[in-house]
């Protein structure tokens, strides 16, 4: 690779990084294995050497290196209106270098311990840092643009460096450069991308250095804790575990800004899977298809190559559902290489730490990436353990009802079954007959190439369906297991556009969602409409010759329609004890395939609520979320 852009002078390659980026992190050591260095200097002042280099040694365990800016130069000055015990309140700020696998610095460093190659800290000491971030480029350009193009790319956005501290560390780490030149003759100099034109500007002027080293405080090594590790790390703490692991395995990393983002899908896939099982929505290629799609097209309307956490969460929530968005954040938030090292603790946010002690003070990072701010996305989220069995304890049996609008969904679905069933049953009174005069319903294919030979056309003729239905018999799990739904019951309609409605499905006292809020699971159910009162289907003695639970729904179809033909929404079609327990009534099954609608819809229309009472409903919204 030729860095002659990036060369100062003979002995040194001066190279721009963007911070806490994974991908700027392989560049760097691409470079580093390409070409031999003897000295590697990095934008750290030197006291935070030791303690930098002994983090670095515990990867890919993450911790923080951090600093307190001395306490009296944060001190107050005193007035007569304030106390002495008010000064000795203030607590200042800290600084922090992140021991992360992707920020090119560590991964720079790292590679100089294990070949055990000079480092040089060359920044200046300073008692109060100041921290600058800007908006950079998507480092993800430099899959298809060498470094060199990528920083003259950049170099007309850079904007000039303010007076004072900036310009007294860019003149330091030039004097520094300077120095190390007389006792090396390859030098690797890592640098920000903002820091580069100054940097080379103040090396060429030999700018005198006018600012006195400080005398600062000393440094500590902390570990983060692993819910916090996403205000810490440049790339999300699942990629930045993917690099590790590529790392340990002499894996390919060179795409995983990319193809981190796959993997982190089908993990939170996997996760939500198991914590929904049945009652989760197919994530199906194609959904996750769209899903890409979808984050495509947002990540290039805020002008990046790659997507950000929160896109990533707005397209989960708006393709999948709140419950798949919510298991994406917490893959996208875990990191597999957690060890309890015996450093203090700390908590990270976003310029703010909470420290050992609980004191939480403003935090900057000696290493700022592109600044990050918070943006808001509502996502329901399970509740907390400790709630559930506060509301089950707080359950009334003898008030329940149903939530209005998971009934108008079911009636529908409902309807929608019926009418398949009518045309069914209308198929099944067609006929064909020889052309005259008119097509009727359409030309005979099959008819017509049988008698091919005789040279007639033959139609079909549909004659209007006779009857109507009454009855829809609806089968989601057969053959059923009595004790995965022990909840069996006959509600009756509350107004004339519902149905009469004998189920039996999961215990919803077991999944209680929310206050008087609790959700269940059709196993089956049978619907009559217009709506009757009937007897409790699951006591009347009539039915007891049955010995399941789906032959006691059937036989209470048979007995309490009032027309010829039943609908029957299940797997696979009747079998031959069904058909002569429907003939015994009198009646005939139109077997409508379960197969004939989306899985996913009907995956929902399973799950329904149940609410202790009717003002339930008045709040039941804000709990009520699907999976």
């Amino acid at each position: 690779m030729k860095t002659d852009a990036l060369r100062l002078g003979s002995k040194i390659t001066l190279l721009p990084v963007i911070h806490g980026s994974g991908d700027f992190s392989v560049a760097v050591r691409r470079l580093m294995l390409e070409q031999s260095f003897d000295c590697l200097a990095v934008p750290l002042p030197p006291s935070f050497q030791e303690d930098v280099e002994t983090a670095i040694e515990r990867l890919p365990s993450i911790t923080a290196v951090i600093q307190s800016e001395p306490r009296e130069t944060w001190s107050t000055e005193w007035t007569p209106d304030s106390d002495q015990e008010d000064d000795d309140e203030v607590i200042p700020p800290v600084s922090y270098v992140p021991i992360d696998p992707c920020q090119p610095v560590i991964a720079a460093l790292r590679i100089a311990l294990q070949e055990r190659t000079p480092r040089a800290y060359i920044d200046l000491e300073v008692e109060q840092f100041d921290s600058r971030g800007t908006v950079l480029p998507d480092p993800y350009a430099l899959k298809t643009v060498s470094l060199e193009q990528f920083s003259a790319a950049v170099l007309p956005t850079i904007p000039p460096l303010p007076e004072g501290q900036p310009r007294q560390r860019v003149a330091k780490m030039a004097e520094r450069l300077r120095e190390l030149e007389t006792r090396h003759e390859s030098i690797l100099c890592l640098c920000s991308v903002t820091d580069w034109p100054w940097i080379r500007e103040a090396w060429h002027e030999r700018r005198p250095v006018d600012a006195e080293t400080a005398d600062v405080e000393e440094t500590q090594i902390c570990r983060v804790a692993e819910q916090t590790l996403l205000f810490l790390l440049g790339e999300l703490p699942f990629i930045t575990g993917l690099y590790e692991r590529a790392r340990y395995e002499l894996d390919d990393d060179e795409n995983l800004s990319i193809d981190g983002i796959k993997a982190m899908l089908l993990a939170a896939r996997t996760r939500y899977r198991e914590d929904f099982g049945n009652r989760a929505r197919k994530i199906s290629p194609h959904m996750l298809r769209t899903y890409l799609r979808y984050v495509r097209n947002l990540t290039l309307v805020e002008r990046r190559f790659t997507p950000d956490l929160y896109t990533l969460i707005v397209a989960a929530q708006q393709i999948a559902g709140d419950q798949f968005a919510i298991h994406l954040t917490e893959t996208a938030r875990s990191y597999p290489f957690i060890d309890d090292l015996a450093f203090p603790q700390i908590e990270m946010g976003i310029g703010r730490v909470q420290l050992p002690d609980g004191t939480v003070v403003p935090a900057k990072s000696r290493l700022p990436g592109p600044p990050v701010t918070w943006r808001s996305c509502q996502l329901n989220r399970q509740p907390q353990q400790q709630d559930k069995e506060k509301w089950q304890m707080q359950w009334n049996p003898f008030r329940q009802c149903s939530w209005p609008p998971e009934d108008v969904a079911i009636e529908r679905f409902r309807t929608h079954v019926k009418d398949h069933a009518l045309r069914l049953l209308g198929n099944d009174l067609a006929r064909s007959e020889k052309f005259t005069t008119s097509l009727k319903d359409g030309l005979d294919i099959r008819e017509t190439l049988r008698n091919w030979h005789t040279g007639d056309l033959y139609v079909k003729v549909v004659p209007p369906s006779r009857g109507s239905l009454d009855c829809v018999l609806m089968l989601f799990d057969s053959p059923a297991d009595p004790r995965e739904y022990p909840w069996r019951i006959t509600w009756h309609a509350e107004h004339h556009d519902e149905s009469t409605l004998s189920f039996f499905a999961t215990s919803f006292q077991q999944e209680v969602v929310g206050p008087g809020i609790a959700m269940s699971t059709y196993g089956g159910a049978m619907f009559l409409f217009p709506p009757r009162p009937i007897p409790d289907v699951w006591k009347d003695p009539r039915f007891d010759f049955t010995d399941t639970m789906e032959e006691r729904l059937l036989a209470a179809a048979c007995h309490h329609s009032n027309e010829r033909h039943i609908a029957l929404l299940a797997d696979g079609p009747p079998g031959a004890g069904w058909r002569r327990l429907a003939k015994r009534f009198g009646k005939r099954l139109v077997h409508v395939p379960l197969a004939h609608f989306s899985q996913e819809t009907v995956q929902q229309l399973r799950m329904f609520h149940v609410l202790n009472g009717r003002q339930v409903r008045s709040y039941a919204a804000h709990f009520i979320r699907h999976a």
